[in-house]
């Protein structure tokens, strides 16, 4: 269970992280977030929980947790 777990954060950190480079790389092309700022803070957010939640599933599995 804990592996799928932590395939799931691995995956949402990964979609946080394209979401990032998108608005980076094409922001003229987003046009429904005309606030960039708020958009990429709002994948940093995703990327930061994804990636907290990854060390302690990580840690579970080393039986550290």
């Amino acid at each position: 269970m804990l592996e799928v777990l932590k395939a799931k954060y691995h995956a949402e950190a990964m979609a946080a992280r394209a979401n990032i480079q998108v608005y980076l790389t094409h922001p003229v092309g987003i046009g429904e977030h005309s606030d960039l700022v708020s958009a990429v803070d709002s994948e940093v957010v995703k990327l930061a929980a994804a990636n907290e939640k990854l060390v302690q599933v990580n840690l579970l599995l080393a039986g550290k947790g």
